[in-house]
């Protein structure tokens, strides 16, 4: 539940694979991640469960002037109010059962380090107000303590996998808190956004795990990296790490087939990308005929009007369907080769929408991977036929 890292520079650390590769998604998050330690601001991390929060959080310090320094980390998620407020400021002896002696808190050994909070949004009201007055004074009172025991000098991370926008609307999180903690910003992106990254990471833990276990590094076959690919990666990073475990335990000799794969991401695979009639295949293999997504498509990149509202509305008035949406997303990404960030000009939105559009996307599963728009053409329909019937 806490980690204290020692005390090493960072030039002797071990580089974090988390940023293993050079797609626009990882190379914008490294850049995130240089910006936030330049300076000793508050930093706010999002993200799925799994992408690697932490691993963001402890690069961010590794890089940082305070990277000689202590990283501590707590899951705010895993202890109720009274312990959790004891780990983290500590408690007095005899302030509550089995307190022996006095005890400082996390806090206090982070001092001059980074303190790194994961799951605050799973934090009690109670404990957000302990936090936030903690936050602005950075003052230690322990647990049964009737005075203050000192300031600390540390910077604080936190992490969720929670939509907090959507927490404070329901009451559930303090904004103040909120506004205290988002100084910087940064949000993970899911493993499946991150393209052929993916597999420099899935080679990365194969060759990790074969070397733990004196085996040769088996390589992987084309046909398995397009799977590999083509997945949505629900459990991200560390479900990719699971799964390169589940095979190299497995592996005998020869390359890793399409078979060595889980069934669940066969399974997948095979359900997103059916094989309908020749002459209603896309270069991606998407069905093309979608009479109401084609006159929301002609407003938006002929008439110059904005998704948010030609496509949104009708969309949430049912007058779109999920296949409607994905159709047009999938025409835009024809159009700009992947890239989602291109897509959001196309469809006439300000550059400050690409998160709340891809959040949307998201939220009504009508995102689209966009790694095989990457391609040619030609490549892109053998893929799809070499998927479909894997």
């Amino acid at each position: 539940m806490t980690r204290i890292l020692p005390l090493v520079p960072f030039a002797d650390s071990t580089p974090e694979i988390l940023m293993l590769g050079n797609g626009e998604v990882t190379a914008h998050l490294r850049s995130e991640i240089q910006t936030a330690a330049r300076s000793d601001a508050k930093v706010l991390i999002e993200g799925g469960t799994g992408v690697g929060k932490e691993v963001v959080a402890r690069l961010v310090h590794d890089a940082s002037a305070r990277r000689r320094r202590p990283f501590v980390a707590i899951n705010c998620a895993a202890l109720p109010d009274s312990l959790l407020e004891s780990e983290l400021f500590g408690h007095v002896r005899g302030s509550f059962t089995d307190a022996y002696q006095d005890k400082p808190g996390l806090a206090m050994l982070a001092d001059r380090g980074t303190l790194f909070l994961d799951e605050i949004g799973e934090m009690s009201p109670r404990m957000q107000a302990v936090l936030l007055r903690f936050t602005e004074t950075l003052e230690i009172q322990r647990v049964g303590a009737d005075r203050i025991h000192g300031r600390v000098d540390v910077r604080i991370i936190g992490a969720t996998n929670r939509n907090l926008q959507e927490r404070i609307a329901s009451g559930d999180f303090r904004q103040d808190l909120y506004y205290r903690l988002n100084v910087i910003h940064i949000s993970v992106p899911p493993l499946c956004d991150r393209g052929a990254d993916i597999l420099l990471l899935f080679n990365h833990f194969v060759a990790q795990y074969a070397r733990a276990s004196h085996m040769q590094v088996p390589a992987v076959a084309p046909a398995t990296g397009d799977l590999l690919l083509a997945y949505g990666w629900p459990g991200n990073v560390r479900e990719l790490k699971n799964v390169a475990e589940r095979i190299v335990v497995r592996h005998r000799e020869g390359e890793i087939t399409p078979d060595a794969l889980p069934a669940e991401i066969r399974a997948v695979v095979r359900q997103a990308i059916p094989l309908p009639a020749a002459d209603s295949i896309s270069a991606t293999g998407v069905l093309s005929r979608h009479p109401a997504a084609e006159v929301a498509w002609n407003e938006m990149v002929i008439e110059g009007k904005s998704f948010w509202t030609v496509v949104h509305p009708r969309f949430m008035d049912r007058e779109l369907t999920k296949a409607d949406v994905r159709h047009i997303v999938t025409r835009g990404l024809e159009q700009t080769q992947g890239s989602y960030r291109k897509l959001v000009d196309v469809f006439r939105m300000s550059p400050q929408d690409y998160k709340r559009f891809l959040a949307f996307l998201y939220q009504h599963d009508c995102h689209i991977a966009f790694h095989p728009f990457r391609e040619t053409r030609g490549g892109t329909e053998s893929r799809v036929a070499r998927l479909a019937a894997g």
